[in-house]
């Protein structure tokens, strides 16, 4: 049975390397993986959106609209400009931060991440907030969103922990290794 993962936020906030500790953690658990990355303007802060595919029936890299199993999403207004690939009856991960769109501060707009993730609740779908700001003044950095919101999707049963901290030793340089682990701890 294959699993459907869409990864999105906006440039910088780590979602690549998030879709590749990923897949490396369900190829160490013997899986078939396809990713794909759409990064776009991502230098520039805005949309990324990782396309992961887990299982020996997956053929094509995308997810299609309606299919995905669990978004992650590292920024609420990203949840909701991404809603739709979601599976009735799906998980979203959400951080309960919105980054604040530069065409919506030159109109003098503000998005909340209140009213997105009320939003999401009523999509018939499981939605899991996660505080991110806190787990990270807790542990001391803020470059560990990504690790922390995988740590969350471990709940979900898309991914094992374990697998998932020995693909974070293969993939993320020795000197960090103890900070992510911690942080995908800490989301639990």
């Amino acid at each position: 049975m294959s699993k459907n993962i869409l990864i999105c936020g906006v440039g910088g906030q780590g979602t690549v390397l998030a879709a590749k500790v990923l897949s490396q953690a369900a190829i160490s658990g013997g899986e078939h993986v396809l990713s794909a990355e759409t990064i776009g303007m991502a230098q520039r802060g805005g949309s990324v959106v990782s396309h992961v595919r887990i299982g020996n029936d997956v053929f094509s890299p995308l997810i299609s609209k309606g299919q995905a199993d669990v978004i992650i999403a590292f920024e609420a207004a990203e949840a909701v400009r991404n809603i739709e690939y979601l599976k009735e009856g799906g998980t979203v991960i959400v951080n309960n931060k919105c980054v604040q769109p530069t065409t919506a501060s030159l109109n003098g707009k503000v998005f909340s991440a209140q009213s997105m993730t009320n939003y999401l609740k009523t999509c018939k779908t499981q939605v899991i907030v996660v505080d991110t700001d806190k787990i990270c003044r807790e542990l001391g950095s803020t470059k560990i969103v990504n690790m922390i919101l995988l740590g969350a999707a471990c709940k979900s049963g898309i991914i094992n922990k374990d697998e998932l901290k020995n693909a974070i030793r293969l993939l993320v340089k020795p000197d960090f290794y103890e900070l992510n682990v911690k942080a995908v701890d800490a989301a639990d």
